[in-house]
């Protein structure tokens, strides 16, 4: 990434809902006015062009769609804001991936051998990165961090890991890489392209929206943040749901519900200093929205 690119102005983002929403919203706050649409890479970058688009952003598409959307982009002449099509390239091979991490000194998981653990870092286009908070999708499909049963110092470890990932492959942006935690075994899974819907538990426990951090780096500026200034406060958990028509949601300390409409996905994230305030705030947001028996079936907490 060249330090003399700039913010786009008037950038297409591509998705719908809650997703687009969001992407949207952080642009806004750095002046960017940004436009979503959804279809096929050729009717996207149509679109943009209609628009008077200057850029397009992925959204939160699987490397395999944000390599289609690249390569439109390049067909037509229009500023992707993502990772190059070798990089995503790779991102959709299973077996080069491994071989590139294995060749970058890191150790490989077994197949499906512990947890799935995810890590995001922030990298700008000078080799500055900072990687945030170990987290974990759990079995009621609900996104947990910080993970209670790693300690610091293996979250640092996977931290180092992840950055070792993205320096080797001079990836940029925001970007996720995942590993399989094993008792004391860890090993690198995949690594994918930002953002993935979860960036609320960053801004919750950091204090810093990584969607306004990315926009920035695709603006071509330099990391502001650093390792040790980031340190992670309390618990939060989010979750993703289909909320009901006369769902109403009395708000709070500690509670976030982004969501584009009604029969769209919302995403709640409910953030408590503590484990148990963290539960306690979780079950009373829960019940207020889908009643009882809605909470039950994404309960219970740990």
């Amino acid at each position: 990434m060249s330090s003399s690119l700039s913010l786009p102005r008037r950038p297409l983002v591509v998705g719908h809902g809650v997703a687009a929403l969001r992407l949207c919203q952080a642009a806004r706050e750095l002046g960017i006015l940004a436009h979503s649409a959804e279809g096929e890479p050729p009717a996207l970058v149509a679109r943009a062009r209609a628009l008077g688009c200057d850029a397009l952003h992925p959204g939160e598409a699987a490397p395999s769609r944000q390599l289609a959307l690249a390569r439109a982009c390049r067909e037509a002449g229009l500023r992707f804001l993502g990772q190059g099509t070798t990089l995503l390239a790779a991102m959709t091979d299973e077996a080069s991936m491994r071989r590139l991490m294995q060749e970058a000194g890191l150790p490989l998981a077994a197949e499906a051998s512990g947890p799935l653990v995810s890590v995001a870092l922030l990298a700008d286009g000078a080799g500055r990165m900072v990687h945030l908070a170990p987290r974990q999708t759990l079995p009621d499909g609900a996104s947990l961090a910080p993970l209670p049963w790693l300690t610091p110092e293996r979250s640092a470890y996977l931290g180092r890991l992840a950055g070792q990932a993205v320096a080797a492959l001079g990836a940029t942006g925001l970007v996720e890489a995942r590993f399989r935690v094993f008792d004391n075994a860890v090993g690198f899974d995949s690594l994918v392209p930002g953002p993935n819907g979860e960036e609320a538990l960053d801004e919750s426990l950091f204090g810093l929206d990584p969607l306004v951090a990315q926009w920035r780096l695709w603006g071509g500026e330099r990391l502001g943040e650093r390792q040790s200034g980031l340190t992670a406060r309390g618990h939060a958990r989010l979750w993703r749901l289909i909320l009901p028509g006369e769902a109403r949601l009395d708000g709070g300390p500690g509670v976030r519900l982004d969501g584009a409409g009604s029969g769209e996905e919302a995403r709640l994230v409910v953030w408590g200093r503590r484990p148990e305030d963290l539960q306690g705030r979780a079950r009373r947001v829960l019940t207020a929205l889908l009643g009882e028996e809605g909470a039950r079936a994404h309960w219970p907490l740990e």
